[in-house]
């Protein structure tokens, strides 16, 4: 897949495309509907697929306040669009400039001049432009003008659409595996492993301690049974992925803890040496909240039976 951060960036040969338009943070099942149908149609019209994004999300630039935290980092939202088969992908920067556009601006500049456009495949609620003042109508109005289709793929779910508003709700509350339905995959936090304070190692459990700066939405504190992933091995490799019992939080029971972490306890391995890895944490289930321990046997000892709860969950699950 071709991966673009910028207009002046799309190759000036660009063939004819399939263009679709959204966010797509955590690339659910919604969004893949939508991205699977764009290259189907593409390939079938000997079109090439388009995806186009944005980094950051607009409320970021235009309410800080409102911004919501990202269920994927760029590169990973990135890697399921190229999963789906999408030619290309084009992450504009937004700014204020760019939401200040007009629909019209917007679509002679993006999905005319730049991607040459013979449909634009979007969602029936889709809106765009200067203060969301462009829709569905919108865009058809301004396709007979400049001459490219408009396709409309209607809302998949159940009960309601598919939702990223959804998915953030579902990790808030800890229900790693209700997140996981409306993905269509397990919900992961992305990251290299750093050194921790080693306190793990000292109570016969260590983990692995992912960086402040991994990518994906964390959910609410506590103890999850999960996978740790290895980027750098292949899916072959026995190790690649490994069943871990994973903790989120500030780890009560210890005073000098003040930021929120995750870190994985690969079940039954002591011999791992992780520091420097991008590794994937992956949450399947929700084993319990965090809890403050009034002695280290205590802690230890309910540890031991997450492990034996977690390694039972996860037996059923592989």
């Amino acid at each position: 897949m071709l991966r673009l951060t910028a207009l002046d960036q799309v190759p000036a040969d660009l063939q004819a495309s399939v263009v679709t338009i959204g966010n797509f943070d955590g690339v659910h099942r919604g969004h893949r509907a939508l991205l699977t149908t764009l290259v189907q149609r593409a390939q079938a019209d000997h079109l090439t697929s388009v995806a186009v994004t944005f980094e950051p999300h607009p409320l970021a630039v235009l309410h800080p306040d409102r911004a919501p935290k990202a269920l994927t980092g760029l590169d990973d939202r990135l890697d399921l669009l190229e999963e789906l088969g999408v030619d290309v992908a084009l992450v504009l920067p937004f700014t204020l400039e760019l939401a200040a556009q007009t629909p019209r601006e917007f679509v002679e500049e993006v999905f005319v001049d730049a991607l040459h456009a013979r449909v634009v495949m979007v969602g029936r609620d889709m809106r765009f432009g200067v203060r969301n003042s462009g829709d569905v109508h919108t865009l058809t109005e301004l396709g007979q003008e400049f001459g490219y289709d408009v396709a409309i793929v209607d809302d998949v779910g159940t009960d309601k659409r598919f939702s990223s508003t959804d998915t953030r709700a579902r990790m808030v509350e800890g229900d790693v595996a209700g997140a996981a339905e409306i993905l269509g995959r397990t919900p992961e936090v992305h990251g290299v492993v750093v050194r921790g304070l080693q306190r793990g190692r000292e109570l016969g459990y260590p983990t692995a301690n992912l960086a402040a700066d991994a990518t994906g939405m964390v959910p609410e504190d506590g103890v999850y049974a999960g996978w740790l992933v290895r980027d750098r091995l292949p899916e072959s490799d026995p190790d690649h992925r490994m069943p871990a019992a994973i903790s989120v939080g500030t780890n009560p029971t210890f005073d000098d803890v003040h930021r929120r972490t995750v870190e994985a306890y690969v079940l039954d391995r002591d011999d791992l040496d992780l520091y420097g890895e991008s590794v994937r944490v992956q949450f399947v289930q929700r084993v319990r909240g965090n809890t403050r321990f009034t002695t280290i046997e205590a802690l230890i000892e309910q540890i031991g039976n997450d492990v034996d709860k977690i390694r039972d969950l996860l037996s059923d699950c592989d």
